[in-house]
């Protein structure tokens, strides 16, 4: 059964992943970070243990408890995870 789409966007580029791993202070993190033009200068981490993402800028840092609400972690993991972020996107 074919339907016909109302597409708002089909595209397709060529986008740079980093995978990372590391064991921290109190937890085991596994990411895939994604950077396209498609988010506009923001780049998609993926955590691969948790199988939670989200698309994140500068910007993001100045909502307090985003990380951690993002990926689901407590504050320790939160906290680790948020300065690899910032030091990894130059803050």
């Amino acid at each position: 059964m074919y339907t016909e789409r109302d597409y708002l966007y089909d595209d397709v580029e060529q986008t740079k992943t980093r995978f990372v791993s590391w064991i921290g202070e109190s937890s085991r993190f596994d990411l895939a970070i994604t950077h396209s033009e498609h988010f506009f200068g923001k780049i998609l981490v993926l955590n691969l243990l948790s199988n939670r993402f989200a698309i994140i800028g500068a910007d993001d840092f100045d909502e307090p408890s985003y990380i951690a609400q993002a990926f689901d972690l407590e504050t320790d993991a939160a906290d680790e995870l948020e300065g690899y972020l910032k030091e990894y996107i130059g803050l």
